[in-house]
């Protein structure tokens, strides 16, 4: 499995990326990361970057299954997980199947284990964006709270098409909209953080509040005053130092 290596430390970091990402999402926090401390081991789902042209069901259990055989091809009994949006309901589910190796849980904006409640307005929107490079600029602004430079959505938008297939990205939104797991993570003494910008109108502080927060007795949520949905954008030093200040502890 290809995937990008960054540190030599022994505190190994698996991290996900979002539905409109891949696993070069993170390059902004790159020249941030402790590389003494920890080994951060940047993974792609089926259908995105260094992995376009997968098939596969395109679910979260499934990206689960491809998480932990990227951990055994590496060598790592056990890991941390960091998790962007889509990519927080995988960790969860690698928690879940494998409780044993995993050391914390860090999430950035992540889905809930619950899934994610749309309207048919929303719905048909969001399902629209497969084909549409501008419900994808939509999505992008509304979750960023509408106050981004128009260089940058655009630039997201770029991204998401060069990086992703069509079908896998289109086959995502259910699996990671409409999967319900919680009950396999309720109550779990895990440690965790959550970190939630201020300006993200979906994923935001009371939703982490309202799901994470009833679910994990060990939550700890930070909220980015100055973040939307893309923490790794929008605050990068900000979000690397409050990941590392957390996943030291542990």
């Amino acid at each position: 499995m290809d995937f990008q290596r960054v540190g030599t430390g022994a505190h190994t970091v698996l991290v996900l990326h979002g539905w409109f990402g891949s696993s070069r999402s993170w390059q902004a926090v790159l020249p941030h990361l402790d590389q003494e401390t920890f080994s951060y081991v940047f993974l792609d789902c089926r259908g995105y970057g260094a992995r376009r042209g997968e098939t596969g069901r395109f679910s979260v259990a499934e990206a689960a299954d491809d998480v932990l055989t990227a951990a055994d091809e590496l060598g790592a009994e056990r890991f941390s997980l960091l998790g962007h949006s889509m990519g927080g309901s995988v960790m969860q589910r690698v928690y879940a199947d494998a409780p044993e190796r995993v050391r914390a849980l860090v999430g950035v904006s992540p889905v809930p284990a619950g899934g994610v409640p749309f309207d048919e307005q929303s719905w048909q929107l969001f399902s629209s964006a497969a084909d549409s490079p501008g419900s994808r600029r939509a999505i992008i602004d509304f979750t960023t709270g509408n106050r981004l430079t128009g260089t940058w959505l655009d630039a997201m938008v770029r991204h998401s098409l060069d990086n992703s297939d069509r079908d896998a990205f289109a086959a995502w939104l259910p699996a990671w909209a409409r999967t319900d797991f919680h009950t396999e993570i309720q109550g779990r003494d895990v440690p965790i953080q959550v970190i939630a910008g201020r300006h993200d109108p979906a994923l935001g502080p009371e939703t982490m509040e309202a799901t994470f927060g009833a679910w994990y007795p060990n939550l700890e949520l930070e909220i980015f005053p100055d973040a939307g949905h893309y923490a790794m954008d929008e605050s990068p030093v900000a979000l690397t130092s409050s990941v590392e200040r957390f996943l030291r502890r542990h």
